[in-house]
């Protein structure tokens, strides 16, 4: 009997001693590292306007349906899109149909809400869902064709309006990952401080 609960006890005291690190030193150690070190990330990247109000985060895309705002990219995520819960694609393939059609409607969408010609080449990110659904930036270009509606409803110039996007613009992370992009929810909330 002595020789089964020597190991027995042995066992139950590695399972002790490495809950007691995983569930306990390991969460805090990180959860520590975290607050000192990336206190923005860690707490979820959050937005607030001048007033201090919660408007959203950096990391997480919003949609936006009034023409005076900027139009973030189109979203699968859940049912309505945009639903942080259910994160995640459409996982329609190049070859699918409902793709495609789904693509086309959006093209005429976007058309018809900025005013363009049938002649303006339409950027893949205004009429595409990311992978996650819930992306954050759009495009340069996508916000430069937005730029004529939104100075329209809010009764301002393009001009100040392509500049709240250059100032609002993003470069690719160290200067060489990705590719320049723009915020939808900071650059509305610039287009709010102004007007």
């Amino acid at each position: 009997m002595k020789a089964l609960l020597q190991p027995l006890r042995a066992a139950l005291m590695a399972v002790l001693v490495f809950a007691i690190i995983l569930c306990g030193f390991y969460p805090l150690a990180v959860w520590a590292l975290g607050q000192g070190f990336f206190r923005d990330k860690a707490n979820g990247s959050l937005i607030t306007d001048a007033q201090g109000r919660l408007r959203g985060s950096t990391m997480l895309g919003q949609n936006f349906t009034s023409p005076g705002y900027f139009h973030s990219r189109p979203s699968a995520a859940g049912a309505d899109g945009y639903d942080a819960v259910a994160s995640g694609g459409s996982n329609l393939g190049p070859t699918s149909q409902k793709l495609a059609d789904q693509i086309r409607e959006r093209i005429a969408a976007y058309r018809k809400e900025n005013n363009l010609n049938e002649n303006i080449e339409i950027p893949a990110d205004a009429v595409t869902a990311s992978a996650s659904g819930l992306d954050p930036h759009i495009s340069p270009k996508n916000a430069e064709l937005q730029a004529p509606r939104v100075a329209a409803a809010r009764n301002i110039s393009v001009d100040q309006v392509k500049a709240l996007i250059a100032s609002n613009t993003e470069m690719p992370t160290f200067g060489l990952l990705g590719e320049k992009r723009v915020p939808v929810v900071k650059l509305n909330l610039a287009l709010d401080a102004i007007r």
